[in-house]
């Protein structure tokens, strides 16, 4: 079997790097691996990589090294590929989908002594949004204006990571209109106003902080959808907080759930923002599903992300 890791040199400083390299290479030679460290170069990279070690036709583990985008590179070329599993080291700021593994998931993952000998493995549903793969969320309301503007104001002078978040989140907040007219068609049924937040949850983590459905799995063949129309300024930040804590159930006024394997459609007059997994994408009609196709992910076997589903409920 090959091991093969895929580090982003671009999700952490080039002392992480080099340490990072230096503990993969003292692992494998602990446990005799026969392995491959490959730095990405730019975008894209991670995809033709994993698609090469995939079309080898060889049984394989991919560890991608970084964020979320990291992986999501990585899930383009692995979802199907019955001889291929992947899982995620992380490196990134975010890392929202290993967040799912609870609160100790940095440490545990990078006990690579541990995750070769000791791990669990199962098949995630993965979702295609307009051929996108994405194993987390997928979001299309002002959350997602957010997030696809937090790199532009990155790109100023002396604009940091979090300055570059309040920049964009006060744009699109205070000086924008928070909902965007939009037709969605859900269960059957069609959301025809302004909306405020579409998020499509296979995942439970997005945005950084955020835990809209706290109870949502990656393989139950289900997505967890919320939907939240036009709203005052003064309700959108009294609802904000609770929306991020997972309370959608306590605002069934404010927040449409829905619960199904999909597809979920939308579309408006004007192009919409929408990102999969931190990746931005613009058309003026999606549609979101899961795919036929799965990820063989593996976890150290020490963590877990299951947690108690409650009977699917709430409808428009």
């Amino acid at each position: 079997m090959r091991h093969e890791f895929l580090i982003n040199p671009a999700a952490g400083k080039k002392k992480h790097i080099r340490a990072a390299v230096q503990a993969i290479r003292s692992a494998c030679a602990r446990h005799d691996l026969r392995h491959t460290i490959t730095l990405t170069e730019c975008a894209g990279d991670g995809v033709r990589i994993s698609r090469s070690i995939v079309d080898s036709g060889e049984e394989a583990r991919i560890y991608a090294i970084g964020g979320d985008g990291t992986l999501c590179e990585v899930l383009q070329a692995a979802a199907g590929a019955e001889h291929i599993a992947v899982t995620n080291l992380p490196a990134g700021t975010g890392n929202d989908f290993l967040k799912l593994f609870g609160p100790e998931f940095r440490e545990v993952f990078w006990d690579l002594d541990s995750l070769f000998t000791d791990f669990s493995q199962g098949a995630l549903d993965v979702m295609d949004c307009n051929g996108r793969l994405g194993l987390d969320v997928v979001c299309a309301g002002v959350d997602a204006r957010v997030a696809a503007d937090v790199d532009r104001f990155k790109a100023l002078p002396l604009v940091k990571g979090q300055g570059a978040y309040i920049m964009a989140l006060a744009q699109n907040v205070l000086f924008k209109d928070i909902a965007k007219p939009m037709t969605v068609h859900v269960d059957g049924q069609t959301w025809d106003k302004p909306t405020s937040i579409l998020c499509i949850c296979n995942g439970r983590h997005y945005g950084g902080g955020f835990m809209p459905v706290p109870n949502a799995m990656p393989d139950d063949g289900i997505l967890d959808t919320l939907l939240v129309p036009q709203v005052s300024l003064a309700t959108f930040a009294r609802l904000v907080g609770d929306y991020a804590n997972g309370k959608y159930a306590d605002h069934p006024d404010l927040i449409e759930a829905h619960h199904t394997p999909g597809p979920i459609c939308y579309e408006a007059a004007e192009p919409i923002t929408t990102v999969v997994d931190g990746e931005v994408m613009r058309a003026k009609s999606f549609t979101v599903k899961l795919s036929d196709k799965k990820l063989n992910f593996f976890w150290p076997a020490r963590l877990s992300y299951r947690v108690e589903k409650e009977p699917a409920a709430a409808a428009l």
